[in-house]
């Protein structure tokens, strides 16, 4: 990994995105893992540096924050048997796909994921991992190791189904565990791996998977080891009509009010989704302090629907972005993430109300919040100096006028130059120490192999 220098001065770049109020139009100081200093258009650091970088090529923004995935599914992207399916018969048709994953096959999904991710101006990413089929036990242990491996930061969350075809639910029993061996499994994870305080690199939370594969037995005791633990919770809901009915037969409510039977309406909680709430719902919602991970490009490709996301944040429920597993996107790139949540919303809202400046707090400050953490999400004075630079130099960009809009509007798709603590992790559009050519020819061979074991 490159070693970082005591301070950096990225001057008076051709754009940038702070997330806050302050002119930062001279550039950004660094020192260390952190942000010195803000300089204002015209100005110089009040202090030396030790090095400048000419950033007047780039657009600077913050780290983009991906607050929902499932790295594995990159294993299984655009199969043709459920290329047109919406939820509940894509995931019937994938069960039993994944059921076949190895530890290997997870690795490589990682490693793939985050690459995707990083390569797109991501720092921090969240994912959503809920199978652990036999050999496949300590699945979060092998994320850990390739997040390391790479140097970003992300939240893991120990997923879980119970709730079987046998009982009603959507997996097949294969797919599901007790509930004391997901318990006891959450409880090491946390201990062995949960970093806690500004600049944590990996962080762990719970995450049961959805109501129609989970019991409520487990949701409550997640709860329960949530807050004993303090760690952060996290779950499917209301992605999809089908999801709200299921829940009126099986528990005879609709889902905000099954969120709070088992002690999820809380800010230690923040939700995949949330498309199908009703005023009320949102009002709750807000109230608790409940956040919401906006899926623009997944709620679209599997036809779900429309997230009220302008409704839910000014009603104070933190709304993130996240692009889902790489079977519903299905890709893993954040900067296109933002595109779409900006014309999705704006077929709900206006142009007007959704601003390119709106969508990149959704993906920074808003997606930090869902997670719980202050001090990522932004480029201020002592906030964590993690960010993302794009160049402006393609044949797309011609005859743009704007450069924060332009990253948007004109569909910017890659990073030149990503900084994590304080550390380049991708230069030149190159990740450090990954050999990608060689990591796709290991991951699509394993994806022929995955697929080829169910037949």
């Amino acid at each position: 990994m490159s070693q970082s220098i005591a301070s950096t001065w990225l001057k008076n770049p051709l754009g940038v995105y702070t997330g806050t109020d302050a002119d930062a139009a001279g550039g950004i100081v660094l020192e260390g893992a952190l942000v010195r200093e803000l300089v204002p258009a015209g100005g110089a650091p009040s202090a030396p540096v030790d090095q400048v970088f000419d950033a007047s090529r780039h657009v600077v923004i913050p780290g983009l924050i991906n607050t929902h995935h499932h790295f594995y599914q990159t294993l299984t992207r655009a199969w043709r048997p459920v290329v047109s399916a919406e939820l509940f018969p894509w995931l019937k048709g994938l069960y039993g796909v994944w059921a076949g994953l190895t530890p290997r096959d997870l690795e490589l999904a990682t490693t793939v994921a985050l690459a995707e991710l990083l390569l797109s101006g991501c720092t921090t990413a969240a994912d959503h991992h809920y199978l652990f089929p036999d050999g496949l036990e300590e699945a979060v242990d092998v994320q850990v190791d390739v997040v390391r491996k790479l140097g970003m930061r992300a939240m893991l969350t120990r997923g879980s189904m119970s709730l079987g075809e046998d009982e009603g639910g959507l997996p097949p029993q294969r797919t599901v565990q007790d509930a004391d061996i997901i318990l006891a499994d959450s409880e090491r994870l946390i201990g062995a791996y949960h970093e806690r305080g500004e600049g944590a690199f990996v962080q762990i939370g719970l995450a049961p998977c959805s109501p129609f594969s989970v019991t409520t037995g487990v949701m409550r005791d997640t709860a329960a080891l949530a807050e004993r633990l303090d760690v952060r919770l996290h779950t499917h809901l209301a992605e999809t009509l089908d999801e709200e009915d299921f829940c009126r037969e099986t528990f005879g409510l609709r889902t905000v009010d099954y969120l709070e039977s088992v002690g999820w309406l809380s800010d230690r909680t923040w939700l995949a989704h949330g498309i199908h709430f009703d005023d009320a719902e949102i009002a709750r919602l807000g109230a608790a302090g409940t956040a919401v991970s906006h899926c623009a490009t997944s709620n679209m490709r599997l036809a779900s629907g429309i997230a009220r996301a302008l409704e839910l944040e000014e009603a104070g429920a933190p709304v993130g972005l996240g692009v889902d597993g790489s079977a519903s996107n299905d890709g893993s790139n954040m900067i296109q993430e933002v595109r779409q949540a900006l014309y999705l919303q704006r077929l709900r809202y206006g142009a007007a109300a959704i601003t390119p400046e709106r969508a990149l707090g959704w993906a920074t400050a808003g997606s930090a919040r869902a997670l719980g953490r202050s001090d990522i999400g932004a480029l201020a004075p002592g906030m964590q100096a993690d960010l993302a630079m794009f160049t402006l130099d393609e044949l797309r960009f011609s005859g743009s006028h704007d450069p924060v809009a332009a990253l948007l509007l004109c569909g910017a798709d890659r990073a030149d130059r990503v900084m994590v603590a304080g550390r380049w992790r991708v230069l030149d559009g190159q990740i450090a120490d990954l050999d990608v050519p060689r990591l796709i020819a290991h991951h699509s061979e394993a994806a022929r192999s995955l697929l080829a074991r169910q037949v």
